[in-house]
C-alpha cells in the first residue's frame, strides 16, 4: 500500500515510517518540521532500506495537501500531525485548535475528494479525563481536562460523524498511553525543538548535563510514591501497533478506537531510577506543584488491542530507559 504519514519526521512518526517500509509500503510523508528535522528523512531511509517522498507542507494547506494526492495514489494515511504537549495546550489553546482540529478537517475533506477512505490516527490517553478508574478501557465515557486532550476527542468524534456519514471509511483511533525510548540503532529517537514537554527527553538532558535538573510535578497524588503514574511504552511497540491498525482497516470498514499501551503504570521518580540504572549518570530532580489537566494515574487496559489487533507490547521499562539514552549518546556524538 502507499501510505502518506502526515508528521511522518516526528518521534513516533519516524519510527512508524521504518516500520512501514520493512512490511513493504510506500511511504510518502507530510510535516512541516515545526517540531522535527529534515535529516530524519534520510536516517529513516537507512532504517528501512528504502526510499521515501518527502513533502514540506502544513496539513491545513490544502493546496500541498491536494498536491500529495494528485502526484500519488494513497490507499491510507497514518495522521500523525499535530501539536501535542498538555502544558503548552492550557498556555496556547487557540493554537491547538486550530493546527489539530482544523488541520485534520482539511485532510479529510481532501481526503474524500481523492477516494481515499482508510485512516489510522493518532489520538491519545488524555481522552479519558479525570473521572474513570484505571486501567482505561475504550468503551469508558470520555472527557478531557486540558485543550490539548480536547482536540483528540473532537478529532474523533468528527471521525465517527464522518463514518455515519460515509460508511465506505476504514478508521482506526489509536489511544496511545506515553511512548519512550528510541530505535535501537540510536539514529532516531524523541529530540524536540527548544525545552522539552514530555518527561523522558527531559530526564535526558538532565541526566546529559544539557539542562540542571527535573521538575517533577506534585508528590501527592494518590500513587506508589506520590508522583504521577504513566503506562510507558516503547516507541517501538508503539510503531508495530501502527502496522496492526493499518492491517486492521484494510480488512474492516467502520470506526474502532484502541488502546496503545503496556497496560503497567512507573511513577515519574520509578521512570527516574530506572533511567539512572541505564545511563549510569545521577537526575537531579525537585518536587513543585502539580501542573494544571495533570492526573494522578493513567495506564490502559489492553485487552481489546490483543484480541482485535493481534498486538502487544513487549519491551519493558529499562529497555525504554537504556534505548533512549543510547540515542541521546549517538545524537551527541553525530
Amino acid at each position: 500500500m502507499k501510505i502518506l504519514v502526515t508528521g511522518g519526521t516526528g518521534f513516533i512518526g519516524s519510527h512508524t515510517c521504518v516500520k512501514l517500509l520493512e512490511a513493504d509500503h510506500q511511504v510518502v510523508i507530510m510535516d512541516n518540521l515545526v517540531n522535527s528535522r529534515q535529516e530524519i528523512v534520510s536516517k529513516i531511509e537507512t532504517l528501512g532500506k528504502k526510499n521515501v517522498v518527502f513533502y514540506q507542507g502544513d496539513i491545513r494547506d490544502t493546496k500541498r495537501l491536494e498536491e500529495i494526492f494528485s502526484n500519488h495514489h494513497i490507499d491510507a494515511v497514518i495522521h500523525f500531525a499535530g501539536l501535542k504537549a498538555v502544558g503548552e495546550s492550557v498556555s496556547i489553546p487557540l493554537e491547538y485548535y486550530d493546527n489539530n482540529v482544523n488541520g485534520s478537517i482539511q485532510l479529510l475533506k481532501v481526503m474524500k475528494k481523492y477516494d481515499c477512505k482508510k485512516i489510522v490516527f493518532s489520538s491519545s490517553a488524555t481522552v479519558y479525563g479525570m473521572n474513570d478508574n484505571v486501567p482505561f478501557k475504550e468503551d469508558y465515557p470520555l472527557s478531557t481536562t486540558n485543550p490539548y486532550g480536547a482536540t483528540k476527542k473532537m478529532i474523533e468524534e468528527i471521525l465517527q460523524d464522518l463514518y455515519v456519514g460515509d460508511p465506505e471509511f476504514s478508521i482506526a483511533l489509536l489511544r496511545y498511553f506515553n511512548p519512550i525510548g528510541a530505535h535501537p540503532s540510536g539514529l532516531i529517537g524523541e529530540n524536540p525543538n527548544g525545552i522539552p514537554n514530555n518527561l523522558l527527553p527531559y530526564v535526558a538532558k538532565v541526566a546529559s548535563g544539557e539542562l540542571e535538573q527535573l521538575s517533577v510535578f506534585g508528590d501527592d497524588y494518590d500513587t506508589i510514591d506520590g508522583t504521577g503514574v504513566r503506562d510507558y511504552i516503547h516507541v517501538q511497540d508503539l510503531a508495530e501497533g501502527h502496522i496492526a491498525a493499518l492491517e486492521y482497516i484494510k480488512n474492516n470498514q467502520g470506526v474502532e478506537a484502541f488502546n496503545l499501551g503496556t497496560g503497567q503504570g512507573y511513577s515519574v521518580l520509578q521512570v527516574v531510577k530506572a533511567f539512572e540504572k541505564a545511563s549510569g549518570k545521577r537526575v537531579k530532580y525537585q518536587i513543585v506543584d502539580r501542573r494544571p489537566g495533570d492526573i494522578g494515574s493513567c495506564y490502559a487496559s489492553t485487552q481489546k488491542s490483543k484480541n482485535i489487533l493481534r498486538w502487544e507490547a513487549k519491551l519493558d521499562l529499562d529497555t525504554m530507559c537504556f534505548d533512549a539514552w543510547n540515542y541521546v549518546q549517538t545524537f551527541k556524538n553525530s
